[in-house]
Order: structure tokens, then sequence, then C-alpha cells
């Protein structure tokens, strides 16, 4: 078999406001996993998106520390046009998120902008602009 990609893992150090960060951007997860070490939301095509707490890290990697300094990924979130960023841009920003970069109109033919999640994961939003 060949190794296939199933599971994007996040490390978070609040579950409950990394779930209420996500559930804004559409994702779902299990109604009670505030509480859990470990929660998990398909992403479609088979994909999940895996969200587990600091302390469940260390449970098993007694050696881990959470990393220092910016984050050096991010997941990209497809909306349905540019309108749809800038609305999405606003709400968490507006929530307390920080915006990295506002949305804008990218060379490549994309409104895109940029924040960061509770945790300071790399969140990019993006739509196709309409043909001229």
């Amino acid at each position: 078999m060949t190794p296939q990609l199933d599971v994007i893992s996040i490390i978070v150090s609040d579950m409950a406001t990394s779930l209420a960060f996500y559930r804004r951007l559409g994702l779902v997860f299990p109604d009670g996993a505030e509480s859990e070490g470990h929660a998990e939301a398909p992403l479609g095509g088979g994909l999940r998106l895996a969200l587990d707490t600091e302390q469940t890290i260390a449970s098993f990697t007694p050696d881990w520390r959470p990393p220092t300094g910016p984050g050096r990924s991010s997941i990209a979130f497809r909306c349905a046009d540019p309108a749809e960023v800038d609305k999405v841009y606003a709400e968490l920003v507006e929530a307390g998120h920080h915006g990295e970069l506002a949305p804008w109109d990218a060379f490549w033919g994309q409104r895109y902008a940029s924040l960061t999640d509770p945790d300071g994961h790399g969140i990019d939003l993006y739509a196709p602009l309409p043909s001229e």
C-alpha cells in the first residue's frame, strides 16, 4: 500500500477555544469535544482535522514542549466568493483572533487573507477572483 494523507493534526493549548475558532470556519466537531484531549472533524474526501491538547501529546511524549516562535505552516480554507473571504476574516478578527494580512486581491487571481488560530497556526482564506 502507498501511504495516503489521512489526518492533519494540530496541537492546541485550549480545546474549547480552538474548537470555537474552527467551528466558525465551518468544521463540525462532536458535541462535548470541549472536555476531550482529542477531537476530529471530517474535511471531505476522507481527510480529517484532528486537534490534540498539549496535555495529550505530553502524556505519550514526556520530553515534548510547546514550540515557540511563529508557525511555519498554514491551512487554507476556500471560500465561496471574494465577499465571503472578507466576511469570514472580519468575523474572526471581531471575535478577537489575530489578523495577519487583511483581505486583498492577490496577483495570482484570488481574494486572499491570513490570520492565526488561537495557538498561532497560520490560517489562510481565499476565493477565486471573478474573470474579467
